[in-house]
């Protein structure tokens, strides 16, 4: 199944550039476009899509709401803008790149192979490590060894057996990134479903989960159903 991309700009030359780039390098690749938010939601809504092209300001939802609305799977997101001021917030929204415009082909062929470089990484070992920035350095944390997360404003909080790690991530990045072997069960918990040794049911339809090695974590009605499928 070819890769599908969405170009979402509200300027069409910038669309077209893209493309023609994405032809070029891409060929293989169906492509998408949009040009402003309401209709990059409806390209979400109606294409299993693999990587968005997305422009931060354009009227009515900017990019950046684009990109806060998407739900797991996510797609890869590039944000392509002539703002640096966005950056951070870009990759709060789980960007992967963000190409400043005017860009060139170098550029651009950097961000497209670091696509290409992740989604090999996702087919071929899906048990890839986690890289934590920690005060200069960086922690390999194999995901083996990641029990449970809870979010904490715009961290989150990653327990192994014996050690907890904060990362500069959401939650459903973090699901993305784990894989299927997680699954939220609560809209600040995620947890590793083999890990799970009892359900215990709460009054008023809420659940909680007991861990093999002994952490309790809550199961909320919103995700109790959706989890008991991914568990069972």
């Amino acid at each position: 199944m070819p890769v599908q991309i969405a170009v979402v700009d509200d300027e069409r030359p910038a669309r077209e550039k893209l493309c023609r780039l994405l032809h070029e390098h891409w060929p293989d690749a169906q492509l998408h476009q949009a040009a402003d938010g309401n209709a990059a939601l409806k390209l979400v809504a109606e294409h299993n899509l693999d990587v968005i092209f997305l422009d931060i300001q354009m009227p009515e939802i900017d990019g950046l709401q684009v990109a806060q609305s998407l739900s797991a799977p996510m797609p890869e997101i590039i944000f392509v803008t002539a703002y640096d001021q966005f950056a951070l917030q870009a990759f709060d929204a789980n960007a992967i790149d963000y190409l400043l415009k005017p860009y060139d082909e170098a550029r651009f062929l950097r961000a497209i192979e670091k696509v290409r470089s992740r989604r090999q990484a996702s087919a071929n070992d899906d048990q890839a490590p986690l890289l934590i920035g920690d005060r200069g350095r960086v922690l390999v944390v194999q995901i083996k060894d990641v029990e449970w997360a809870e979010a904490a404003d715009n961290y989150v909080m990653i327990h192994t057996r014996d050690q907890q790690y904060m990362m500069r991530q959401t939650l459903t990045g973090l699901v993305q990134r784990l894989g299927a072997g997680f699954a939220r069960c609560h809209r600040r918990y995620l947890v590793r479903l083999d890990q799970v040794a009892e359900s215990r049911v709460l009054p008023k339809g809420d659940a909680e989960l007991v861990l093999v090695g002994g952490a309790v974590l809550p199961c909320s009605r919103q995700y109790r159903e959706e989890f008991k499928q991914q568990l069972l």
